[in-house]
């Protein structure tokens, strides 16, 4: 018997694919749990529907976050902080102090788990960060931190 699984089964498969599975399977554990529906004409071209809105949805995103990306570029935000001999700074500047300031300036609403920061910054200066917007969307936002 044909199933469309509705979420996903150990060993049988996904969510969303069309198995073939035996028929008291199906009748048996699929259908009471609500794992999986019976592949009929009309709940695989609901399916086909389902997935064509889902790859619509994903390719407008992935447009707004090249969009974003391209933006990003030409933005500069300066941090203004204290700081001690040698531009060292007290304290230092995390991903959320350069979310909030990116916001605060620009009005971009970056999420600090997608900058990309290896550690804090603890210097004055002019830095690059990359900020990953999107799976392979990655975009570079320059951050001048001064006194």
């Amino acid at each position: 018997m044909l199933v469309i699984l509705n979420k996903d089964v150990k060993g049988t498969g996904k969510a969303g694919e069309i198995v073939k599975v035996s028929d008291g399977f199906a009748r048996n554990m699929l259908f009471p749990k609500g794992l999986a529906k019976e592949a009929t004409d009309a709940n695989v071209r609901n399916l086909e529907k389902q997935k064509a809105a889902e790859a619509q949805k994903k390719a407008e995103e992935k447009a707004a976050a090249l969009e974003l990306a391209k933006k990003l570029e030409d933005v500069k935000v300066v941090i203004k902080t204290k700081s001690g001999e040698g531009g060292r700074l007290f304290g230092s500047i995390t991903s959320k102090d350069i979310a909030d300031e990116t916001k605060k300036q620009t009005g971009f609403v970056i999420d600090k788990k997608k900058i990309q920061l290896n550690s804090p910054i603890k210097n004055m200066g002019k830095f690059d960060i990359k900020v990953k917007l999107y799976p392979e969307v990655v975009g570079v936002l320059t951050v001048e931190v001064t006194d």
